[in-house]
């Protein structure tokens, strides 16, 4: 232990390496509802501070066959950085530079330690645009976005993480330095290995640089409100609004514990009495953006709406985007224990998967709160509960089941957006099947042969 920490005070120095206990267990949880086992703590917490530190700090893990757990804000809901006994956790978030925005050319080169929501901040101060937009922005981090694939509400019109990645350096396993992509949109040179390094969740290698594909700017975007009696008649309104040729920039669902935990924590006019409200933005043109509010308003009414609001100021508007980025915290004043799922269908079978998350509800006698980029059919199935129950913890197991089954049953994924870590891993093969799976843990050994990058996540513990 003495010499590994001699190694490891040499490559990074001595101030950023952490092995007290009370460092250690700080770094045994995300956001997300796994835990570590008793006794599983890491060994070391390390802080690199260039791509060259993080090459040695592999070399040294793959030499001494230390497992290592890539992490950045810890925010991941899946399970994604949780540790195994006497890993290395290797924190990222000193590689925080933007190194480069280029205006003309609509690129920027990042460290993965920039915060995701001051990169947005930017950018936009010169008038340029990067979508992605996880719940997490005020916090998490682009790398850890792009190794989870990141998401968010603006994914209907606008795409996820890997949709504006397009370039990457990765450090390997073994300590070897890979470049992937470049800086042009177009580019066809070899397999796609941006791609497989975008949304493998730690398990291939190590991001420590990302190439960024920008937009410009909208010049402007309207943000409504609507409101509903029935949770079927928002969950039509969603499909109606895509069938009718009009993408919102986001398009939200939140069914009536949403709205009123939201509402009870931070005031903002939702109505209490609602079954369901649908939060909607459109940006672009002013000339389209009006003609669009008005069709959107009109679906809306059709499909039972019984008020359509629309923010009369920006500072309306933010209110309502901040109080729906807040929604999953504000559940947590119902039940200590709160599991969001991400299961994720065909837009046009986002009703059918409303109801039949209602009949799981019922069924297994679980409180299950529904919100959602409805959108693109991301749905996150909220279940409130206490885990000290270990009876009603045995009903939720069996109703996340259900869910995920009846995502699968109407041609959805596991899951949309927050990865599989360690939660969703029983589950991927019943999307993959055998021959698809066998192929992805191939392409673990053979990138990770002695299986030292997140060891238990996506496929579990010992079966890589």
């Amino acid at each position: 232990m003495t010499q590994l920490l001699d190694e490891l005070y040499n490559i990074v120095g001595r101030e950023h390496v952490y092995s007290a206990y009370s460092d250690r267990y700080c770094y045994t949880y995300d956001a997300s509802f796994c835990t570590v086992q008793s006794g599983n703590l890491p060994a070391f917490i390390v802080h690199p501070g260039s791509v060259e530190e993080v090459s040695q700090l592999m070399q040294l893990a793959n030499r001494e066959k230390i497992p290592v757990i890539p992490r950045g804000a810890g925010s991941n809901v899946s399970g994604g950085t949780i540790p195994v006994r006497d890993c290395m956790v290797m924190v990222l978030t000193r590689l925080n530079r933007i190194l480069e925005i280029d205006s003309r050319n609509l690129v920027a080169v990042v460290e993965p330690g920039v915060v995701t929501g001051v990169f947005q901040q930017e950018v936009e101060k010169l008038g340029l645009f990067y979508p992605p937009d996880p719940a997490s922005l005020p916090f998490s981090t682009l790398g850890g976005n792009a190794a989870e694939c990141a998401g968010g509400p603006r994914g209907v019109k606008y795409g996820v993480t890997r949709d504006y990645v397009l370039g990457l350096q990765v450090v390997l396993p073994d300590g070897q330095i890979v470049e992937t992509g470049g800086r042009t949109l177009k580019n066809v040179a070899g397999y796609d290995l941006t791609r497989l390094f975008v949304g493998s969740e730690g398990t291939l290698g190590i991001i420590t640089r990302i190439t960024l594909r920008l937009i410009p700017l909208p010049e402007a975007k309207q943000t409504m409100l609507a409101v509903y009696d029935s949770v079927d008649g928002a969950a039509e309104t969603v499909a109606a609004v895509i069938s009718a040729g009009i993408i919102p920039a986001t398009l939200e669902f939140l069914d009536q514990v949403y709205i009123k935990n939201i509402e009870e924590y931070a005031h903002v006019g939702f109505p209490l009495d609602a079954a369901a409200v649908l939060l909607i933005e459109v940006d672009g043109d002013p000339a389209v953006i009006e003609k669009q509010v008005v069709k959107i308003e009109k679906i809306c009414r059709q499909q039972g709406a019984t008020q359509v609001r629309v923010a009369r100021t920006s500072q309306e508007a933010g209110d309502l985007w901040q109080a729906r980025r807040a929604a999953f915290g504000a559940l947590a004043r119902l039940k200590p224990t709160v599991i969001g799922e991400d299961a994720t269908v065909p837009r046009t079978n986002l009703p059918e998967m409303v109801k039949r998350i209602r009949r799981i509800a019922e069924e297994f006698d679980v409180l299950i709160a529904v919100v959602g980029h409805a959108g693109d059919g991301n749905l996150h199935a909220t279940f409130l509960c206490d885990e000290r129950d270990q009876e009603e913890m045995a009903r939720v197991d069996q109703a996340i089941a259900a869910v995920i089954n009846a995502a699968l049953a109407l041609q959805g994924t596991v899951s949309g957006e927050h990865g599989i870590g360690r939660m969703k891993s029983g589950f991927l093969a019943r999307q993959l099947g055998p021959a698809a799976l066998g192929l992805m843990r191939n392409i673990k050994r053979t990138l990770d042969p002695n299986n030292i990058l997140n060891p238990a996540v996506m496929f579990g513990e010992g079966q890589e």
